[in-house]
């Protein structure tokens, strides 16, 4: 026997369209937000480790990427103005 359901309303599909919309473009959001924050780390151990690559053995190549990426300040976006001068300090001329 079938179950007998009331026929939905427009409004109905309406409000289950948008919060899917919603839930949507905030997964999309996250998984953004994942690869650009998460992609400069991986950016940096790949030029360490082409830099690299002329060691031979493996733990030369270990310790080489792992001087490179000490030595690699990290830089932040949110650090750098758009005038080249970092934040609170002031250009002298």
């Amino acid at each position: 026997m079938k179950p007998n359901l009331p026929p939905l309303s427009p409004i109905t599909h309406f409000i289950a369209a948008t919060l899917a919309g919603i839930v949507t473009v905030g997964l999309f959001a996250g998984v953004t937000d994942l690869f650009q924050h998460d992609g400069k780390p991986m950016e940096r151990i790949v030029a360490a480790e082409r830099a690299c690559v002329g060691h031979a053995y493996v733990s030369e190549r270990e310790a080489c990427v792992r001087q490179r990426l000490a030595a690699t300040p990290i830089v932040s976006v949110a650090s750098r103005s758009p005038t080249g001068v970092e934040c609170g300090t002031q250009a002298a001329h």
